[in-house]
Parts: C-alpha cells; sequence; structure tokens
C-alpha cells in the first residue's frame, strides 16, 4: 500500500506494495527537500511494482461500529471478505451472501474489469498527490522518533520534519486542491528513504473541485503510518481519517474512522482474482474453525 494524501480529492486510500528502495543513509547534513524527494521516488516506485502483492487483514472502526476483513491483491483487482462486525463473526446466512457476492464477481469479466478501472483511476490520483509532496510544501528538521514494529523498519531512528504549504506552489488540478491548507508532519526512515507516516491537519477550509464540487472544513485530521513487513517491502499499518465539510455544496461529510492492518503474507503476483477468492473462503474456513475451537474449550458457563 504505497502511502498517499489524496484525501479531498479521491477520499480513498489505495492498496499497493513496497518496493526495494535505495539504501543511502541521511542525516541533518541531507537537506529536508532532498529527503521528501528520495522518499518520494521510492514511494511512486513501491506503487508501481505489480510484482509485489500480499494477502492481509483489517479492522476499521467508525461511529457506526467496527468491521474486519480479509482481503487478498490479486492481478484482476483486490479481493476483500468481511468476516466480523463489532468483533463478533457474520452469521451463516451473512457468510453465505459474503461468498456468493465474491463468485458472482468472480465470475463477471466485465464487472471485474470495471472494480479494477475504479481501483487503478484511485491509485493514480494517490500517485498525483504523493509527486506532489516536494513541491507543495516546505519542510524543516524536527527531531527524530523511534521505529516499532508497524512504525518505519524497526531498528531506525526517524527523520521528524514539519510541514507547511509552500506560497510558490500552484496545484495543477483539483486533485491537489487540498494541499493548500494542510500542514503537519512526516516521519522518514533515513536509511531506506520510505515515508513512516505522514500526520496533517487542514489550518483553513479548503476547496476541493474549483469550489464547485464541495469543501473540507478547517481542523480536518489525517494520520498514515507505513512499515516494513519484515521481507524489505512496506505497507500501510494504521489509517486515522476524520473529516467534515460539503459534497457538492449541499451533501454533508463526516468521516470519522480509524483502520489498522496486520497479518501481511506475500502472495505469487500472477495471483487472479477467482484464487484469491480461494484463499479467502480457505482463510475464514480456518478462522471458523479456531473460533468454535475456543468456544468449545470455554465450555458452558457456571451458574
Amino acid at each position: 500500500m504505497a502511502i498517499g494524501v489524496g484525501l479531498a480529492a479521491c477520499m480513498i486510500w489505495t492498496e499497493s506494495s513496497g518496493a526495494e528502495p535505495s539504501t543511502s543513509s541521511a542525516s541533518e547534513s541531507t537537506s529536508p527537500i532532498e529527503l521528501v524527494r528520495a522518499a518520494v521516488a521510492n514511494e511512486v516506485a513501491a506503487s508501481n511494482n505489480a510484482q509485489l502483492k500480499h494477502r492481509f487483514r483489517s479492522r476499521k472502526e467508525t461511529r457506526a461500529g467496527s468491521q474486519t476483513r480479509l482481503y487478498v491483491e490479486t492481478r484482476d483487482a483486490i479481493a476483500a471478505m468481511t468476516i466480523a462486525y463489532d468483533d463478533h463473526p457474520l452469521s451463516a446466512q451473512q457468510m453465505h451472501d459474503e461468498k456468493a457476492r465474491l463468485d458472482r464477481l468472480a465470475a463477471n469479466p466485465e464487472e471485474l474489469k470495471h472494480k479494477h478501472s475504479q481501483e487503478k483511476n484511485d491509485a493514480e490520483h494517490t500517485e498525483r498527490i504523493v509527486r506532489a509532496l516536494p513541491d507543495a510544501f516546505l519542510y524543516e528538521y524536527d527531531g527524530r522518533e523511534s521505529s516499532t514494529a508497524s512504525l518505519g523498519k524497526q531498528g531506525d531512528e526517524l527523520i521528524r520534519l514539519k510541514f507547511r504549504p509552500n506560497p510558490a506552489y500552484s496545484p495543477p488540478s483539483r486533485v491537489e486542491e487540498v494541499l493548500k491548507g494542510m500542514q503537519g508532519i512526516v516521519l522518514i526512515d533515513p536509511v531506506v528513504r520510505r515515508i513512516a507516516r505522514i500526520d496533517g491537519t487542514l489550518f483553513k477550509e479548503v476547496n476541493f473541485g474549483w469550489g464547485f464540487f464541495g469543501h473540507l472544513d478547517k481542523g480536518g485530521h489525517f494520520r498514515v503510518d507505513q512499515g516494513d513487513l519484515g521481507d524489505g517491502t512496506w505497507d500501510i499499518t494504521h489509517m486515522q481519517l476524520n473529516f467534515t465539510g460539503k459534497i457538492l455544496m449541499i451533501k454533508s461529510l463526516n468521516m470519522s474512522s480509524e483502520e489498522v492492518f496486520s497479518d501481511f503474507q506475500r502472495v505469487p503476483a500472477d495471483t487472479t482474482f477467482a484464487k484469491g477468492v480461494e484463499m479467502l473462503k480457505e482463510e475464514e474456513a480456518k478462522l471458523a474453525a479456531d473460533h468454535a475451537l475456543g468456544a468449545a474449550t470455554k465450555g458452558p458457563k457456571s451458574h
């Protein structure tokens, strides 16, 4: 999942795998902008490396409750299966419907092609935002932070940079408009030159879509963490979004969510969507069996 900040433009963070980055070290002797440009180059290279695919799990919390899903990145599109709501497994009927939905999608080439097209479009929007980072902001050193198992590469010390809008930057399209009102911090692993965190806040109301499509209110905030998966690839491990505003100047936007990604495993680059669905079903069956075994082990409650 290459890191991205195209929140106003496409309201989505897309998933793609990491790549082998450059490994030259950096310190305060390297200018902030040089460090950002090197990290952005590696993020773009990672997002364009179609050979690196994973299966993983996510747990997303919103005001409506939590949702747990399994994902498999395939050559056709991302296969995803919901397995729990509010940490309770789906009912037999709900799981039957979920599997039937995936089977219908796998058997419908046109619908699958449409899904792939949407994912590609979202990924392109996000890449445009990532490419804009060196020019859209001014950066300054703000200290260092320790990496963790889910933030950066464990053992590497991360460089923290503060960023604020560059007054000389002119967004080339509505996709990049949101960057004009954003400030915050970015953590960069100086050894492998990858972005470990972007934490941004809107310090003013921002229009997107040339003032026609809507706006995001002042105070909107997001945070995205990335980490090394242990095999040299990086992926998003944690994401927070909190935004309010208007869409089409009429419909209210109120987005508040926190999502954790875990259990990453590599899958072959040529994995088909149908094969991805098989993987999801196998994993769900294993989890269901484990859950049943756990329930049986606990036994009935005594009174």
